[in-house]
């Protein structure tokens, strides 16, 4: 694979075991700057524990990430400023029940990013008003529809303007007529430039907006390519049996 612009994501030889069960079995997974990435596979498959080695929510058993030049597994890097970088969005929107949409957003601006309150709301409301809730700021997440709760999530994110965002499963919780306005806001980040990593079922937007698909299975990367390729014409048999099940559906 010819990468034409800077890596920011070098993954490399990535093994990942949960007692005896070797879940990551050395995966190589390079990411360019502005590149989004989308990573399918059948359940099971290590897509969301790759996306969480890469950010140190899971210890890599054995390999290297290095991420905007940052040496994730040295144990001198300050974990905490280096997912400053690297924003997550995760399946259930792991927002605080007691607190307002806006102080959601603004609470790692304030405790990690140590920003004064009045900065960090001025921040945390730009960041809802990109994501269409600036006029949701004062409700708390019982207050909002699950597609609202997870657009907030992502603003919680973008608010620290990460280098990377990391996106795992963003909308399989969401009742479907809600995916709509989350892949909505995935897209306006794409247009934006931003780099991402995404783990997802919605093959439609990973058709229209991946510059890369990784397809992934029993623990290895089997394939990768433009979405044309991996959706139309894959080459091994693995990814054929997965794509045909996945189009009849």
């Amino acid at each position: 694979m010819i990468v034409e612009a800077p890596l920011i994501v070098e993954a490399r030889g990535i093994h990942k075991h949960f007692g005896a069960l070797h879940v990551l079995k050395g995966v190589d997974l390079l990411v360019a700057e502005r590149e989004l990435v989308f990573v399918i596979g059948p359940s099971g498959s290590g897509k969301s524990t790759l996306l969480r080695c890469l950010n140190r929510l899971e210890e890599p058993s054995a390999g290297s990430v290095m991420v905007d030049g940052i040496d994730m597994l040295d144990r001198r890097t300050d974990i905490n400023r280096a997912r400053q970088r690297i924003g997550m969005v995760f399946q259930s929107f792991n927002l605080y029940p007691h607190m307002t949409a806006l102080g959601n957003v603004t609470l790692a601006l304030r405790k990690v990013a140590q920003k004064p309150r009045d900065e960090a709301e001025a921040l945390g409301l730009a960041a809802l008003d990109r994501v269409g809730l600036r006029d949701r700021a004062g409700h708390t997440p019982g207050q909002l529809s699950g597609g609202q709760a997870q657009r907030v999530a992502i603003a919680r994110a973008i608010a620290l303007e990460p280098r990377v965002m990391l996106f795992d499963e963003p909308t399989s919780s969401l009742d479907p007529e809600l995916v709509g306005s989350v892949l909505a806001v995935m897209r306006e980040l794409r247009e934006s430039g931003m780099t991402m990593v995404v783990v997802s079922h919605e093959m439609g937007f990973a058709r229209a907006a991946a510059d890369r698909v990784v397809f992934m299975d029993d623990g290895l990367i089997v394939e990768q390519g433009p979405p044309a390729a991996i959706f139309a014409a894959p080459q091994q048999a693995r990814t054929q049996a997965f794509i045909s099940q996945i189009q009849r559906h």
